[in-house]
């Protein structure tokens, strides 16, 4: 027979907020979450270990938007395993082409800094009659 967990207990086992959980289970990142005879939330220990594969989304910076959209190839047409495949290709295409524009802002940040140290060194030698 497989545990139950309360939500305080996945919050701890997750790191997720019990706001958290409630919100992704209402949005539908989660489905089938049972109740008790008092209506509490009982989680199963595959309930946990969806909470921290989308904790690890989050982390990777996947918008909820797309982790609904990786969710719904659940039933898609084409094998799931092949869709979410590509999914995360698609992704990881997207996180790429963002981090050649954090590249790109780095370097014109850099030579910003570079400008303005310039113009320090410049102020710096008039001020010394040079």
């Amino acid at each position: 027979m497989e545990n139950n967990f309360s939500s305080k207990q996945v919050s701890e086992k997750t790191g997720l907020s019990i706001h958290t959980l409630r919100y992704y289970e209402q949005i539908g990142l989660i489905d089938g979450i049972v109740r008790d005879e008092n209506g509490y939330r009982e989680y199963s220990e595959s309930d946990i270990v969806w909470f921290q594969v989308l904790r690890y989304f989050r982390a990777m910076g996947m918008p909820i938007r797309e982790m609904q959209e990786f969710i719904a190839l659940h039933n898609s047409e084409v094998s799931t395993i092949t869709a979410r495949r590509e999914f995360m290709e698609s992704y990881r295409s997207k996180v790429v082409d963002q981090m050649k524009e954090l590249e790109e802002t780095l370097e014109k940040i850099d030579d910003k800094i570079n400008f303005f140290k310039n113009l320090e060194d410049s102020d710096k030698l008039q001020k010394d009659g040079y």
